[in-house]
């Protein structure tokens, strides 16, 4: 009986297998798409300049070294062209407290569509899903003339983004799974809405605020057009503006534009690999909800 049992058993698993097989070459295939030039910047990056536009030498680590890199540092060590660990920390404070600053106000603005009840919730609610269909570069323009007197200032590249119609929406759908059960039992202890939010509420949403951090991160981290926009001033550069500037410099040192690329992809790889765990959470947990 067991013999019976078993080769059917072996044959369904076999055709499992089968089935998932082209699954699997799909995504490898689609995965070595998205890393290649990822693998070619950091090839290009070590390899000596002569060989940086020279297609596949670029990967013979015997050649490899830290020459572009250190090129890159001595570059950008004077005040005339800007110092890299001032463009480092510019980025790092900039996108640390859009990102800290923007956890707190919308998850609380979040909390307050989803579980209190108010007048204007419904429009509010509605007004932040039309602001997800508005791109940026719609009211960049207006923005640059509304702020056109604190231009060259680290707060004009934080305030303005702290408050995000998509982290607020992401917070809300998450806010609106937890059961209103939770809320009436602490509501019968005694706890206020404040308690709850930060008590209750909060630590059970980590996988959301995970997501928030990352996306939001990365998209404050790439931030290009607004300091375009509003900074001229080379001590108050992030790190994609001055690599657009190190770029554009004549004649183009490739080996050091690709060793500045992979200084700046760095940290956004340290992030991802730090909160994945909860982002994974967060993204499974909301397609469930879905």
């Amino acid at each position: 009986m067991t013999v019976q049992t078993t080769a059917p058993r072996r044959r369904t698993s076999r055709r499992a297998l089968a089935s998932r097989v082209p699954h699997y070459v799909t995504l490898l295939v689609t995965g070595v798409l998205f890393l290649a030039p990822v693998a070619y910047m950091v090839a290009a990056s070590l390899a000596p300049a002569s060989r940086t536009l020279a297609g596949f030498e670029v990967f013979d680590v015997t050649q490899w070294g830290l020459h572009n890199y250190s090129g890159v540092a001595s570059s950008l060590s004077s005040d005339s062209t800007g110092h890299l660990w001032r463009f480092f920390a510019v980025s790092f404070t900039v996108t640390i407290a859009v990102v800290g600053f923007g956890l707190i106000v919308n998850s609380m603005a979040a909390y307050a569509l989803s579980r209190l009840a108010w007048r204007g919730r419904g429009i509010t609610l509605l007004a932040i899903l039309l602001l997800l269909i508005v791109p940026f570069e719609a009211v960049a323009v207006p923005m640059f003339y509304l702020y056109n007197d604190a231009r060259n200032t680290l707060w004009i590249q934080i305030v303005p983004f702290i408050g995000n119609a998509l982290s607020i929406f992401l917070f809300y759908s998450f806010f609106s799974g937890i059961p209103r059960s939770i809320d009436e039992a602490a509501k019968m202890d005694g706890a206020g809405p404040w308690r709850i939010f930060w008590r209750i509420v909060a630590p059970m949403s980590k996988p959301a605020y995970a997501s928030v951090a990352i996306l939001t991160f990365l998209t404050q981290w790439g931030s290009f057009l607004w300091p375009v926009l509003m900074i001229s001033d080379p001590n108050l550069r992030p790190l994609p503006l001055q690599i657009s500037v190190f770029a554009g410099q004549l004649p183009p040192a490739w080996g050091q534009v690709m060793a500045f690329g992979v200084l700046l992809v760095v940290p956004v790889i340290v992030v991802f690999l730090t909160f994945q765990r909860w982002f994974i959470e967060g993204v499974a947990s909301s397609a469930v909800k879905g």
